[in-house]
C-alpha cells in the first residue's frame, strides 16, 4: 500500500478542524458555554442584524433541518433569539442575544489570537495563506474525466 499525500480538500478540512478545536477549547476555558461545531458555524455565518434560517443553511451548506436544530439549541442556551423579519411578515430572522453577542465578540478576539499563534509557528506564510484564501476563486470548474 502506498501512502498518498492528502489532497487539498483534506488539508483545508484539517486546517479548519485545527482552528475549530483551538477556538472551542479556548472558549470553554474562558467560561463560555460549550458549543458544537454546527452551533459555531451558525455564529460564524450570522449577520449582525440577523439572518433567516434558510440563508444560514445555504451559507453553511447544510439542510434547513440541521440549521434549525443548531439554532434552536442556541436559543435554548440564551445565545440567539428569533424575531419577526421587518422585510417579510411571513419570515423570521435569527439574531444574537446580548449574551450571544458577547460570546461572538470573545470568539473573534480569540480567533485573531489563534491566527497569531499560527503565524508564530509557520512564519509569514500565514499572512500569504489568508491572502490566497480571500481572493476570488470564481465558479467551481466543471472538468471531464480526460481534462
Amino acid at each position: 500500500m502506498t501512502d498518498t499525500p492528502p489532497n487539498m480538500p483534506q488539508l483545508l478540512s484539517e486546517a479548519k478542524r485545527w482552528f475549530d478545536d483551538a477556538l472551542l477549547a479556548g472558549m470553554t476555558a474562558a467560561g463560555e458555554q460549550p458549543v458544537t461545531a454546527a452551533q459555531a458555524a451558525v455564529f460564524a455565518t450570522l449577520d449582525p442584524d440577523g439572518t433567516s434560517i434558510s440563508e444560514l443553511a445555504r451559507r453553511m451548506g447544510v439542510t434547513r433541518q440541521t440549521t434549525h436544530q443548531a439554532v434552536h439549541s442556541l436559543i435554548g442556551m440564551g445565545l440567539l433569539e428569533q424575531t419577526p423579519d421587518p422585510a417579510s411578515a411571513r419570515s423570521r430572522i435569527v439574531r444574537f442575544t446580548p449574551a450571544g453577542a458577547r460570546a461572538h465578540e470573545r470568539a473573534q478576539v480569540m480567533l485573531a489570537g489563534i491566527e497569531a499563534v499560527l503565524a508564530e509557528r509557520i512564519g509569514p506564510e500565514a499572512g500569504m495563506l489568508r491572502d490566497v484564501l480571500t481572493r476570488p476563486w470564481g465558479e467551481p470548474p466543471l472538468l471531464t474525466a480526460g481534462f
